[in-house]
């Protein structure tokens, strides 16, 4: 208790309710103290209240997200928190890993797919609370961990349970769904309406309420993919089929069936309305509202379709439940009969109806209800029954049908949902169950029911505790904290009671049960004697008494016993079984199959599935010996319930309810309070107040209470954050064991929290009070001041008002002039100038006005979205001057400047935008764009733009459920099951110009709600949320700015015109600072195009004084550097808010520092040129700046790459790691990179100094290694010469040895030890006579580490090659350094080493293709780098020929009547005189012969230089020599060692293979050979890996094909190769495991074989092996050695190639097509394909094994010249079928999988499957008529036109007449003796439903007019034009798919569907009226199972639309396609990181 001195502090106070509530302190002027509660509710505050009050924890105060974190660890916490979160409309709450849900009873908008995204692979607790957050848990733990999980749903019923597992089985679904193929996510979806119809009903606390318990049980395979699931259901309330309770209705499927129906159903089944049925009437409750049970009805007749239920079945089914209604109007007559009551059935047309509906005899029927027979000793006995006993009865005979029909129709779904399980190995799948089962119950009246329910929940109750007592636990152990007795107190009594011990009191019901004279009341007397004594047992009051009390975790429960022995023994009657044995309805028999079988009777038809898994612990109840008993029953099904939970790791949501009555805003505290407390949660609450509750991490809890900690005592600048809180600790709380110090958190028990809290408050009062006194003071001073001076003020003020009153006069005439003369000047221009006028033709008429009116006009709202801006604010009246950037702003276009930003706006900006400043996102772009992906990434620039600015605020923090619910009320923003933003634009505007052609302006109300238009929806485009939907920094906002303009060049002056617009006529000084910021990093990114670049720079020179000369510097030096590769770093923008360039530093070899400042555009070259300047560094040639990070360096060059190109990338690296951009500790170095051939140290000793130090530094980190120790021995020694001279001392040796050995190398051999060695090498050394200089001694370090080391002295390129002389790897490395060009493999291995001498010329044959020519063959390689590595090349091959004294004749000289002149013959060797007489510029040479020894002059222009400083060897001469080239290069390919002994896998056999067996039974014969090949069968697998797996092993030895492929084993019967191939590859291709082994199979027939013709099909099978898969890591090396010993085998290079080429790609799914075998069987290795085209053209392509759909139209697209690829794909046609090709698949794949279908039991050889490949327009984007000729000719005229013949437009008919003509055209060309034809050619020029609408004349009049009109143009351009035309029309490029549908009554039967690039449109194909139109933003979710589609679309309720077409999966694959690109398009503006890639 404390005393309370403060207004607004929140308080405790006592309740009514048992738990305190919270109130608020509220004193009156007058002093009086009030206390405010949580309801409202005023009370006085007496002083003795006042000392009781507890104060409320901060965290109570404001509410938390996981309550674990609630400093009122209590009840009334709990309470509370949830309390403030409903109210702010928050559902979901933590408490730890637990999950709080509170039934909000209305909808909210958090169930989408971009939430799904969102919370899809994130933590739980990373975002805010959410059931996708628990889903994602258990879907990442159990892929992570390869561990089962469960989710375990409770609460009361209407709590929300059935909801919550729905959305947890939607999130899986979605998730999962992402990568499967199979769709069986749909099916099980399609289980709930189904189990709901038939198990839910509405009851008085719940619309929907689950009458079943069910555990769902989803199957994973490895990749996280549903591949199956099984439903399991508990003790289905069979009794509400016959009773309900008042405003109760019956199982909803009564209700759905009887207004679902047709008339003729109904007719058939005679039924009526529901009111007319006893057993629907009995709760007086028929209609529910909320639910239309017509819809419900469709949907789950289309759920039945997908869950594959027969029509049939669906008719029996029907058939049952109209049976049961009219059984429950049945009426019994009571009669007597030999003094016995008897009854007698009414009679009715019901009883028939019901007889002739179970198809049995009525007279059966009607004996089995009113008599029952029973056995006694002898004879079977019958007895007549009363009309009451005979209503039982009906009642028991209904009850049991309506069970025995639910369970079939759960067992119905497991056998569709688990198929794929039932036949397969299930070890290899994991599983997620969600439990979602009835909770605890406690009535007026409680029965045998509850007492089973609250068993269950007992069962999880305990279950629940235990697993929350781990967890404190794991907790504890984590942090090293002590934890000892500790207790928690759990239920096992109660369940010892109830089914532990012995005569618990199930198994006494169960004893009694089988007693024949057992009752209720003996019963009860029985189980009152055993339990009296047991604390739990409330035993009965009197003997008359029937209830019986248990004492529950949840409270105490009483139960009225009567009628426990009848409901426990569950029993059907022997009459009622005889009944339907005797039926004809195989429903009814199969669903009583059980109970017919165990009487010994046999059943036709038997389709029962079980489908319960061997591997689940739940099979293991199958073989006990099954219970009679309904709670035998039971808890056998809840013993397996709770192993199988047991063996998970389990979650747990507990479901609440907030009020009784369904009220969306009511909270009940005494409701909930009773939830809490047998929730479980305060189980969790009560184990933590054991231990220590309140914990905080070290840095909040110091943030907090940083005010009690003296500095005296531990100073936080100095000390850790731990020793700060141990400090506090020790100072406030006393006492050892109060508090714990964990690794990262404090421990605090309760009662302290409070104590710091008022402790922390008393010290913030005390110091609050200081700096009150302090300020008061100061403000009392500052009075007195200025009321001395205030007298003088006034005079100042008057005189200024009057100088400001003078000078804006004086501006208003100025103006004014200026005004007039810029208007007159823009008339002469207009009426001068060409191209403006040009550019106004097709505007309106502009009438002309002055700048200063023409700004002052309103923003167009056409330019704006949805809303228009509101009134400009005028500017507020102040009294100090405008800073001058608002000055300068103003000024802007108000000059003659020709090139005003004003006028660039008139010339080129689009509509009717303008040049100012706006408020609002653009709704088209400024500038005209081709590109429809351009407009769009232009309209998501706009919004973000606008954001950086400030001029629109950000959007609110995706504090998913707590913001999304807030702001609901009763209008909701339509953003529910977001998939993609609205697509907003130039379409839509389309659509809405047509709209009243397509009669959208009368058509009929749909079903489906119009879209509610708001705000925030409009505003948010495709592929913006939740990406860019969410507060992005400034640097996050500037990279997608500057990542657009990056990967789009056309929309750069777009960016530019955007932020321009921004920064006139601003009249927000932030905004405009912020939008010169944007500009000014722009301008260091990027230059604009030459249309914008002279009025940017016009701009930016009026700019503000600040930013004007800094932008335009920018625009200058990255228009001279060039542009930037990658996104802008943090400290760019930092710079740019300063304006001042980057300091920097760069580190030197010598440890220097070398100050500098950077800029955006600054250049590596830049940089060493500024340092070479400041050392003084001459020889600057191989220095190359480098960048650091971490312990990762990398080369910047000494070139134009830009260096904040690389600090970008570091920081993207760092942002990668989840770190801050700002933290990046990048650094910049300057090292040697590349020598010169010619390299001399003495030219430069600073540059010979920084290398020296560089070598030392090398090898002292290991970075130079040499394998020779002498080498470190003779580096140190000279590195101790040129440190300390030639003296000896032991100390100075150990000083070197420090300094350049490595560390390692001196553990492991000791530091004496190289002292010794060294000393050695001193005293031998020349040069420690100390005659030779430090500096040459250093020159020969560096000299002989350059040597040493060339490598690491070298520029790396990665490169493809592709062609040239063969190698074993096509993509490698290019090392140049000085002594070559080496191709490398990784770091280590050499693929090829061409010296300089070899080289004979370089050519860039494209910017990214070099030829290397050399006399080994031409090199063509691919380089990113390759103009940089091409001027590399040739520069040292230039530099090394001007310093050569060699060279070679190029023809033969004799000139014997001049001496002076050499005799030489062609390809002689000179030796030329390089004296000081030698001049480069003379055309002659001394030089010497070296084959004659003669010297003599010779001409420059005989001879060729060679690029060598030593003397060519006569190998390499002979190679040189001209002409004889050819047979060199041949000679020196890289050659192979042609003797070496072909390798065997020998070596890999010992450790993999299994023990070899005897190779015959007889003695003396040696062991099998495994890897050498043989003609007998295995027998056993190779790998020793597959011995013990029997499937596996299986398939193994069933590759006895490879014998018979390669001829090594006789064919009994013929089978094609391709069939063989099938055997040999198939099992591989589907078991990861086998494929070493078919490879390992492969090679050993392959070695020592010598069958020639053997041989040969073995290669085969490796080629076509080397192109579906690779082998493990562990087998490659020997495979490829394998291959690499067999050079002569021709195929051996090729499978290396294709083995390389496979180790980066994914293995094939499928084994080779027909394609493939034929082509190699016919030796070909090239293999190409015939693809067809739309206009009936074709063309032959070269496909590999590994060729992608992708990549193969990437292809096709190029050699037709098409502009691009997107949007194209290929299609395979068979006889039956038209099918798109999935992209990322391989070619022969997709080929293999779409064209094999041969039937069942049918053996189909796949050349008799004809098909074609079909390459055409899949995705109508960005399609505009005359932009691509070729692909308006080829595929968008032959694709659209058959369209509009078919009548899918709707036009008019002056459309279809100019089309007419048009199509006419196009067909004839100019030839007009075809007018004749024109009506018999109508079926091709006119739609085929409008030909009728004139006769065939009047058409051939009107074409033949159009055709006139038309004249002059060609067939090509007839064709553009007709495609022109219908381009405007909204359906253009749609695919347009009839359907059937009936679940919207509102639409005809048979609609068109037709998708495009808007969405999906519904269409009348009678009137092509428009019925609705759904955007990809309202589309949820959508699938296709056979011939239906189904498409679930979210509004304001989410709707389904179900259909039937044998085009379904066309349609999902469409709208997949679709999304797939538009979710493309926004990763346009991704960073790309190539350094850490």
């Amino acid at each position: 208790p404390v005393t309370l001195n403060t207004e607004g502090e929140w308080v405790w106070v006592d309740s009514v309710i048992g738990a305190p509530i919270g109130a608020r302190i509220k004193v009156t002027p007058s002093g009086q103290r009030f206390l405010v509660d949580d309801e409202g509710k005023e009370q006085s505050l007496s002083q003795e209240q006042e000392a009781s009050l507890r104060v409320m924890h901060p965290t109570s105060v404001e509410g938390v997200d996981d309550m674990i974190k609630l400093g009122d660890m209590n009840e009334a916490g709990l309470l509370r928190n949830l309390l403030i979160r409903h109210k702010q409309g928050i559902i979901y709450t933590y408490t730890g890993s637990v999950l709080v849900a509170v039934n909000p009873y209305q909808d909210f908008p958090i169930y989408s797919a971009d939430q799904v995204r969102l919370y899809h692979s994130r933590k739980l607790g990373e975002l805010p609370p959410h059931i996708f957050a628990i889903a994602e848990s258990c879907y990442f733990n159990m892929t992570r961990h390869l561990r089962n999980q469960c989710c375990i749903i409770s609460g009361e019923s209407g709590a929300g349970k059935t909801e919550s597992t729905k959305l947890i089985l939607q999130y899986l679904a979605a998730v999962s769904g992402q990568q499967s193929e199979q769709r069986i996510e749909q099916q099980i979806l399609e289980s709930n309406p189904i189990l709901e119809a038939f198990g839910n009903a509405k009851t008085i606390r719940n619309d929907n309420s689950s009458r079943f318990g069910k555990y769902l049980e989803i199957f994973f395979n490895k990749d996280g993919v549903i591949e199956a699931a099984r439903v399991e259901q508990y003790l289905l309330e069979k009794s509400r089929v016959c009773h309900q309770a008042l405003e109760e209705r019956n199982y909803h499927m009564f209700y759905c069936m009887l207004v679902g129906i047709t008339a003729e159903e109904k007719k058939t089944l005679r039924l009526g309305d529901a009111k007319e049925y006893n057993f629907l009437t009995k709760g007086n409750c028929i209609v529910c509202e909320g639910r239309d049970d017509a819809k419900d009805y469709i949907r789950i007749r289309s759920a039945m379709k997908i869950l594959t239920f027969s029509e049939k079945q669906c008719q029996e089914i029907l058939k049952l439940l109209a049976a049961i209604l009219h059984l429950g109007n049945v009426c019994f007559e009571a009669t007597t009969q030999n003094n016995l009551e008897t009854s007698d059935v009414s009679k009715s047309e019901h009883f028939s109806m019901a007889a002739s509906l179970l198809e049995v005899e009525k007279s059966s029927l009607e004996r089995s209800l009113t008599h029952r027979s029973f056995m006694t000793n002898r004879e079977r006995v019958t007895k007549p029954l009363s009309s009451e006993q005979a209503s039982d009865c009906r009642d028991a005979l209904v009850k049991a049908i309506y069970n025995k029909l639910f369970i079939w129709i759960v067992e119905k779904i497991n056998s569709v949902i688990y198929k794929k399980l039932s036949n397969s190995p299930k070890s290899s799948y994991l599983s997620i169950g969600l439990l979602d089962i009835f909770g605890f119950e406690n009535f007026n009246t409680n029965s045998f029911e509850q007492l089973c329910i609250n068993f269950a929940n007992e069962k999880l109750q305990q279950f629940f505790v235990g697993h929350i007592f781990k967890l404190e636990q794991e907790e504890y152990l984590k942090e090293d904290i002590v934890w000892n007795n500790i207790n928690f107190s759990d239920n096992q009594n109660i369940l010892d009671l109830l089914a532990g011990k012995s005569c618990n009191l199930l198994a006494l019901i169960d004893e009694e049960s089988h007693f024949p004279k057992g009752s209720d009341s003996t019963l009860l007397n029985k189980m009152n004697q055993q339990h009296s004594r047991d604390k739990s047992y409330i035993a009965s009051r009197s003997q008359y008494d029937t209830n019986f009390g248990i004492q529950h975790f949840a409270g105490v429960v009483y139960y009225d016993s009567t009628g426990f022995l009848e409901k426990n023994r569950d029993a059907i009657s022997s009459d009622i079984i005889k009944m339907v044995e005797m039926s004809k309805n195989k429903l009814l028999r199969q669903t009583f199959e059980t109970e017919l079988s165990t009487n010994g009777l046999k059943i036709t038809n038997n389709n029962k599935v079980v489908m319960t898994p061997k591997s689940s612990l739940r099979a293991q109840a199958d073989k006990r010996k099954q219970v009679p008993t309904l709670s035998g029953q039971f808890r056998q099904s809840l013993d397996s319930l709770m192993k199988a939970l047991s063996a998970c790791q389990p979650f747990f949501i507990r479901c609440f309810k907030p009020n009784n009555d369904k009220q969306s805003e009511v909270f009940d505290r005494e409701l909930c309070m009773r939830q809490l407390r047998y929730s479980g949660m305060m189980d969790t609450i009560r184990i933590r107040n054991l231990g220590y509750p309140i914990r905080h991490t070290f840095e909040e809890f110091l943030k907090r209470y940083r005010v009690l900690l003296k500095t005296t005592i531990c100073n936080p600048k100095t000390e850790t954050a731990a020793a700060c809180c141990e400090a506090i600790c020790r100072t406030v709380i006393k006492g050892e064991d109060e508090w714990k110090i964990g690794r990262t958190k404090i421990f605090l028990k309760d009662a302290h929290d409070a104590v710091l809290e008022r402790l922390r408050e008393q010290e913030l009062s005390r110091v609050a009070v200081v700096i009150q006194r302090v300020m008061m003071g100061h403000k009392d001073r500052c009075s007195f001041s200025f009321q001395y001076i205030h007298s003088g003020c006034y005079r100042v003020r008057k005189s200024w008002k009057q100088k400001r009153e003078a000078v804006i006069l004086l501006q208003a005439y100025t103006r004014g002039l200026l005004a007039r003369k810029t208007a007159q000047r823009m008339r002469n221009d207009v009426r001068n100038d060409e191209r403006f006028i040009f550019n106004q033709q097709n505007k309106p008429l502009i009438s002309f006005v002055t700048v200063e009116q023409r700004r002052n006009m309103p923003e167009p709202a056409d330019e704006t979205s949805a809303e228009t801006p509101g009134p400009e604010i005028p500017p507020p009246m102040s009294t100090t001057p405008i800073p001058s950037l608002e000055e300068d702003d103003d000024e802007f276009d108000e000059d003659d400047d020709q090139f005003s930003f004003y006028k660039f706006s008139e010339l080129n900006f689009q509509g009717n935008a303008t040049h100012t400043h706006v408020t609002q996102r653009l709704r088209q772009p400024l500038l005209p764009h081709d590109d429809e992906g351009d407009t769009l990434a232009c309209l998501t620039l706009s919004w973000i733009i606008l954001r950086f600015m400030g001029d629109i605020p950000e959007p609110k923090s995706l504090d998913t459920t707590s913001q999304a619910s807030s702001t609901i009320s009763h209008h909701l923003p339509n953003k529910q099951g977001r998939r993609l933003s609205n697509l907003v634009g130039l379409d839509q505007k389309i659509l809405r110009k047509n709209k009243k052609k397509l009669g959208g302006g009368n058509r009929r109300a749909s079903a489906i709600p119009e879209e509610v238009r708001t705000n925030v929806d409009e505003d948010v485009l495709i592929g913006e949320g939740p990406t860019l939907h969410r507060p992005l920094s400034a640097l996050e906002k500037l990279h997608i700015i500057i990542g657009y303009a990056l990967s789009r060049r056309d929309i750069r002056d777009e960016i530019y015109c955007q932020i321009c617009k921004q920064l006139v006529k601003n009249k927000n000084r932030k905004s405009r600072m912020q939008g010169w910021t944007l500009l000014s990093i722009c301008l260091g990114i990027f230059p604009p195009t030459e249309l914008f670049m002279k009025y940017l720079e016009s701009f930016v020179r009026k700019g503000p004084s600040a930013y004007g000369a800094y932008c335009t510097e920018r625009l200058r030096r990255i228009i001279a550097n060039g542009e930037r590769k990658e996104l802008p770093c943090w400290i760019e923008l930092q710079a740019a808010k300063s304006k001042e360039p980057i300091d920097v530093t760069v580190t030197l070899m010598d440890d220097r520092t070398i100050s500098l400042q950077l800029e955006s555009a600054s250049t590596s070259a830049e940089v060493c040129q500024a340092v070479a300047e400041k050392t003084n560094l001459k020889d600057t040639h191989g220095f190359s700046l480098y960048i650091s990070l971490y312990d990762k360096m990398w080369s910047l060059g000494s070139c134009g790459k830009h260096v904040l190109d690389a600090v970008s990338q570091c920081e993207q690296e760092m942002r990668r790691q989840g770190k801050h951009e700002r933290d990046t500790p990048w650094s910049l170095s300057l090292r040697k990179e590349l020598f010169t051939p010619w390299h001399d140290c003495s030219e430069d000793p600073i540059s010979t100094d920084l290398i020296y130090r560089q070598v030392i530094k090398g090898i002292k980190s290991a970075d130079y290694t040499s394998e020779k120790e002498d080498g470190y021995v003779q580096l140190a020694a000279m590195h101790y010469y040129i440190q300390f001279g030639s003296t000896n001392s032991r100390e100075n040796i150990q000083k070197v040895v420090e300094e350049c050995i490595a560390t390692q190398l001196i553990e492991n051999k000791s530091m004496t030890k190289w002292i010794q060695l060294i000393n050695s090498a001193l005293s031998q050394a020349p040069f420690n006579n100390g005659k030779q200089s430090r500096e040459s001694v250093k020159g020969e370090l560096v000299d002989s580490a350059r040597k040493e080391w060339p490598l690491h002295f070298s520029k790396f390129y990665e490169v493809t090659m592709t062609s040239g002389p063969p190698l074993p790897k096509s993509r490698f490395f290019v090392a140049v350094n000085w002594s070559g060009i080496f191709f490398m493999d990784g770091r280590e291995k050499r693929l090829l080493e061409l010296p300089y001498i070899e080289m004979q010329e370089v050519h860039k044959i494209s910017p990214q293709i070099v030829r290397l020519a050399t006399v080994r063959g031409d090199f063509d390689l691919r380089c990113a780098e390759a103009v940089e590595m091409a001027a590399l090349i040739e520069d040292t091959l230039k530099g090394l020929r001007q310093h050569s004294v060699y060279a070679l004749a190029q023809q033969d000289t004799n000139k014997p009547d001049d001496p002076m002149f050499l005799v030489c013959k062609r390809g002689d060797l000179l030796l030329v005189e390089k004296d000081e007489e030698y001049s480069p510029e003379e055309t002659w040479i001394k030089a010497t012969n070296q084959r004659t020894s003669s010297s003599g002059a010779v001409y420059k222009d005989t001879v060729q230089f060679l690029p060598t400083l030593t003397r060519p060897t006569e190998d390499m001469l002979e190679l040189l020599i001209p002409g004889q080239r050819k047979h060199s290069a041949a000679q020196s390919a890289p050659q192979r060692d042609e003797t070496v002994a072909p390798v065997s896998l020998k070596e890999f056999s010992l450790e993999n293979f299994r023990p070899a067996g005897r190779q015959g039974a007889s003695k003396g014969v040696g062991r099998e050979k495994l890897w050498s090949s043989s003609r007998e069968p295995l027998k056993q697998p190779l790998m020793k890996t597959l011995v013990g797996n029997s499937d596996l092993s299986n398939l193994a030895c069933n590759l006895l094909p490879i014998l018979k492929y390669m001829g090594d084993y006789p064919i009994k019967h013929s089978r094609s190769p391709v069939e063989l191939t099938d055997q040999i590859f198939g099992p591989a291709t589907q078991h990861e495991a086998l494929q070493d082994e078919i490879y390992c199979q492969i090679m050993r027939q392959m070695t020592s074989n010598n069958n020639r013709l053997s041989m040969e099909r073995g290669w085969q099978l490796m080629w076509l092996c080397s192109g579906l898969f690779p082998p493990s890591q562990n087998l490659m090396r020997h495979t490829q050695r394998f291959l690499e010993s067999r050079p002569r085998e021709p195929l051996a290079s090729v499978c290396l190639q294709r083995l390389l080429s496979m180790c980066s790609k994914k293995p094939r799914k499928l084994p080779p097509h027909l394609v493939e075998v034929d082509a190699i069987q016919q030796n070909s290795t090239m293999i190409f394909h015939k693809v067809h085209f739309p206009n009936d053209t074709s063309d032959i392509f070269e496909v590999a094994s590994t060729t992608t759909i992708k990549e193969l139209c990437y292809s096709i697209a190029s050699h037709l010249k098409l502009n691009s690829a997107d949007g194209y794909s290929l299609y395979l046609k068979t006889p039956n079928k038209v099918m798109s090709l999935d992209e990322e698949r391989y070619f022969f794949d997709s080929l293999r999988q779409t064209s094999d279908s041969p039937k069942k039991g049918k053996r189909v050889r796949e050349a008799n499957v004809p098909y074609l490949v079909i390459f055409k327009r899949k995705l109508w984007f960005n399609v505009t008529p005359g932009k691509d000729q070729v692909a308006d000719l080829t595929f968008h005229f032959p694709q659209e036109m058959p369209k509009y013949l078919r009548g899918n437009h709707n036009c008019t008919k002056e459309d279809m007449i100019t089309l007419g003509g048009l199509l006419f055209r196009s067909k004839v060309d100019s030839d007009r003796s075809q007018f004749v034809m024109i009506p018999r050619m109508l079926s091709e020029l006119v739609p085929a439903d409008k030909i009728k609408i004139m006769s065939p004349e009047d058409w051939k009049k009107h074409i033949i007019s159009s055709y006139n009109k038309q004249s002059g143009i060609t067939l090509q351009e007839a064709k553009i034009a007709f495609l022109r035309t219908i381009s405007s029309w909204p359906t253009f490029g749609c695919a347009f798919f009839e359907v059937k549908q009936s679940c919207e009554p509102s639409y005809p039967s048979t609609v068109m569907i037709a998708i495009s690039k808007q969405g999906v449109s519904l269409i009348n194909p009678t009137n092509k009226e428009l019925l609705v139109m759904h955007k990809f933003s309202r589309i949820l979710e959508f699938s296709s199972k056979g011939n239906f589609f189904q498409m679930t679309v979210g509004t304001l309720m989410k709707s389904s639309f179900v259909c039937e077409t044998t085009q379904a999966y066309a349609m999902e694959d469409l709208l997949r396609s679709y999304i797939s690109m538009y979710e493309r398009q926004r990763d346009a503006f991704r960073p790309r990181n190539h350094m850490f890639s």
